[in-house]
């Protein structure tokens, strides 16, 4: 599309702040930065896989990814861990060139593990000890910080605008389209029960089917209201390339939703259900990369985050359940040689005796700290700026950018 044709959409697209009003004109080119949430509580320890610990393949003796050098082996990033193979030929390469980072025992202090609670603690960005003001999110507090320096425009790729975008500054929503997520398909199992019917074997067929379709629905309730309507993996990805269009044309802030993550039941390992998402996932960031072009891309940071990670050790589902710690994903063509193609972070021996409450990885990053500490080196922040987006929080530098 040409810029002219962009901007002549963009001028008719029902692009409007909080209040209802029409979008300020396109701010000067600068630094964009876009907030990936991956909604669900995503298996961080199956993404950023810990090879080099026996205790993470006796932890998860269905569901592990293999070590390098095996069938749908992890791909080796340092002689500690290593990336799901789904990613080989999205995310990997950009790793290579030092343009992607993992950030492992990351997260939030909120300990409810509940999908909802925390996914609110994150986007407000607030004390967990203090009262809760969810009219005022930690983006647009950071977007109404870089509006006393310069105009800056902030945009939610969602239905409906997110807590992490609400508050004084203004800023956009709009969906650009997600493929939905597809009912349960009764085909197979309806020819497997006609195979049976009249036998002996019928009604014990037609039970088991039965009770796998109640399970199914319960376990897709639970997954649909984690995902609070977020768009599937699949439609991230096939919306990306024009979410970087829109941002390298006009919007320096972004936040895009991903649902999907919640993953009770048949997690899968080097493949399966959580392999597809994330391949989907890779395909998607690797092109919104691709489509912000070079010189955009080196003042581009993307950060890939969920509410929180899934226990350590697999369930008798094949699953993993709600967790504490997690991984997150930093990308961007101006990534440090510090951060860029690392694995970055403070961090702890996998083993059981580093888990939180038995269970869980730890927190040991803990995400507005990290936040504060990109935002500083992004745009310049000072302390006292920095605490207006997140009060009483000491950036933590790890030389990101």
């Amino acid at each position: 599309m040409q810029r002219r044709h962009l901007l002549k959409a963009l001028t008719a697209a029902p692009l409007t702040g909080t209040a209802g009003r029409l979008l300020a004109a396109p701010a000067a080119r600068g630094s964009k930065l876009l907030v990936v949430f991956l909604r669900g509580g995503y298996d961080g320890a199956n993404l950023l896989v810990p090879y080099a610990s026996p205790f993470y393949y006796e932890a998860r003796p269905r569901i592990a990814v293999a070590r390098p050098g095996e069938i749908q082996g992890a791909l080796p990033l340092d002689p500690r861990w290593g990336l799901h193979p789904a990613l080989a030929a999205s995310v990997m390469p950009l790793y290579a060139k030092g343009q992607a980072a993992f950030l492992p025992f990351a997260g939030t202090d909120d300990l409810s593990r509940s999908h909802f609670e925390t996914q609110d603690s994150i986007e407000l960005g607030q004390a967990l000890d203090g009262n809760r003001d969810y009219r005022s999110g930690f983006l647009n507090r950071l977007t109404g910080v870089l509006n006393g320096q310069a105009p800056a425009e902030a945009i939610a790729f969602t239905n409906q605008l997110p807590i992490s975008l609400r508050g004084d500054a203004r800023a956009a929503n709009m969906a650009l389209g997600a493929v939905g997520r597809q009912a349960i398909d009764e085909r197979q199992s309806k020819v497997i029960q006609a195979m049976y019917r009249d036998t002996a074997l019928g009604n014990t067929v037609a039970e088991g089917f039965a009770v796998r379709d109640e399970v199914l629905r319960a376990v897709k309730v639970e997954m649909d209201a984690a995902s609070r309507n977020a768009m599937t993996a699949k439609g991230f990805e096939l919306v990306a390339r024009r979410m970087a269009r829109l941002m390298r044309e006009r919007f320096d802030i972004g936040f895009v939703d991903v649902g999907g993550w919640d993953t009770h039941v048949g997690q899968g390992a080097g493949t399966g259900y959580l392999a597809t998402r994330l391949e989907e996932l890779g395909r998607g960031v690797a092109g919104f990369a691709e489509e912000m072009g070079g010189d955009q891309w080196r003042d581009t940071v993307v950060v890939v985050l969920s509410e929180f990670g899934r226990t350590f050790r697999e369930n008798g589902n094949g699953g993993t359940d709600h967790g504490h710690g997690t991984v997150y994903w930093l990308l961007g063509g101006g990534l440090s040689a510090q951060a860029g193609g690392r694995v970055i972070g403070e961090q702890a021996e996998v083993s059981q005796p580093a888990l939180f409450q038995n269970r869980d990885w730890p927190v040991l990053n803990e995400y507005r700290a990290v936040f504060g500490g990109l935002f500083a080196r992004m745009y310049g922040l000072s302390r006292a700026q920095l605490d207006r987006v997140f009060a009483g929080v000491a950036p933590r530098d790890l030389r990101l950018v």
